[in-house]
């Protein structure tokens, strides 16, 4: 069964926007209404493994938690492996970490050191990007696990936040199926 052909513009009517949540003031972007639709959930998923394709993805790369719903269908319509960037203690085994900075505070990522092979294309995969810290550690412990990584691809960009402008300076060049400026 193929995936059916919604365009960008209908995929984001399926986001619902909740007001004032969590802070007053906040436009939040649930993606529980996109991928609760059966038709735009596979429109998404085709959309995304198409600019994986076009880039050569070996492996796709889903950093937790949404972006395992969206990375490892994609790399289950490539035919490639799944690689999770996990929160800390999540992995039974030796894993490579790296720690980053949040508004308040830090946080940790981590990884099975073996998911990947040395330059292999990681395409990361990710439900949204808003400031982009999370993505950016990804891109650096994927690397340090001997990856390329050079392509990120996310249903929802908040570009107002700047996370894909850090990512492209990083040397990532970013993609996304919607944006939604600030309101």
């Amino acid at each position: 069964m193929t995936a059916p052909h919604l365009s960008r513009d209908e995929l984001k009517a399926l986001v619902r926007t909740v007001p004032d949540f969590p802070h007053a003031g906040i436009q939040f972007r649930d993606i529980t209404t996109l991928i609760g639709h059966h038709q735009g959930m596979a429109a998404s998923v085709r959309h995304l493994a198409e600019l994986a394709d076009a880039v050569g993805a070996d492996k796709i790369a889903g950093m937790e938690a949404r972006g395992f719903i969206f990375g490892a269908a994609v790399a289950v319509q490539l035919g490639v492996g799944f690689v999770p960037v996990r929160k800390p203690g999540k992995l039974p085994i030796e894993t490579i970490g790296i720690d980053y900075a949040l508004e308040y505070g830090t946080d940790r990522l981590e990884m099975d050191p073996g998911a990947i092979e040395p330059g292999q294309n990681v395409v990361m995969v990710d439900d949204l990007i808003a400031t982009g810290g999370t993505a950016l550690a990804s891109a650096e412990l994927l690397r340090k696990a001997g990856a390329l990584v050079s392509h990120a691809l996310f249903v929802i960009d908040l570009p107002d936040l700047g996370g894909a402008s850090r990512l492209r300076a990083a040397g990532v060049t970013v993609d996304a199926l919607m944006a939604f400026d600030g309101d």
